[in-house]
């Protein structure tokens, strides 16, 4: 009997959650699929000066200015190098929407609690806090991201104050 022909069945689910993933050079990566607002392709980006190189600028999403990371380049992977599917993944986090540059979003897939790893530890010159686990689909691993500490605090910040400038200078606030 399947799993999902012994849930229904049982009217039982083991706990778990989905998760949307996506591809940076070749490796498996997750956000929680609550996070994604949506996914677009990736387009015209404005670039905003004095920013960390990762920060790739801002895009106009209906009217909503979301500042765009390249993830590649934030975990310093070799990057800038976007292909036919490169695409955007608008994010909800703590302090607002950001936008992620990813090689190619995979999948929504369903990965239940008792598949997910706790994140291994590298000693603590090695910042692994952004890593919510390992989840195990077959004999793959996927690195599933906490999109809240993809950034750092610092980093998130600079990033809201410089949004707050341009969006005021856009609505005639600033001159």
């Amino acid at each position: 009997m399947t799993q999902a022909l012994a849930e229904r069945e049982t009217g039982s689910r083991s706990v778990g959650q989905e998760y949307v993933t996506f591809s940076l050079n070749n490796e498996e990566y997750a956000f929680d699929a609550l996070n994604v607002r949506e996914i677009i392709e990736f387009g015209n980006v404005t670039k905003v000066p004095h920013l960390p190189d990762f920060f790739k600028g801002v895009i106009n999403l209906r009217g909503t200015i979301v500042p765009v990371v390249d993830l590649k380049q934030k975990f310093g992977m070799e990057s800038g190098n976007y292909q036919r599917h490169t695409c955007v993944i608008v994010t909800e986090f703590s302090k607002g929407v950001m936008g992620v540059i990813v090689d190619a979003v995979s999948d929504v897939m369903y990965l239940p609690d008792e598949s997910i790893s706790s994140t291994p530890s590298f000693g603590t010159k090695i910042r692994t806090d952004f890593i919510k686990g390992m989840g195990k689909v077959g004999d793959r691993l996927v690195l599933i991201l906490d999109i809240d500490k993809v950034l750092t605090e610092e980093e998130a910040s600079i990033i809201g104050e410089q949004l707050a400038v341009d969006t005021a200078r856009q609505e005639g606030g600033l001159s």
